[in-house]
């Protein structure tokens, strides 16, 4: 799907807001990446946020 870059920054945004605050991570993620909004940003390059736009 495509979304404007705006809706991918609230997106990112949100999941790294939820990362940060104790929500489980989905994907595995590399020792060396400990910022939220990079591993936000590692789940949506792969499609696998739980979060939905309509």
């Amino acid at each position: 799907m495509n979304y404007t870059k705006f809706e991918k920054a609230r997106i990112i945004g949100a999941r790294s807001l939820q990362i940060s605050m104790g929500a489980p991570v989905i994907i595995d993620v590399p020792k060396h990446i400990i910022d939220p909004v990079d591993i936000a940003m590692l789940e949506f390059e792969r499609n696998v946020l739980p979060i939905t736009i309509r």
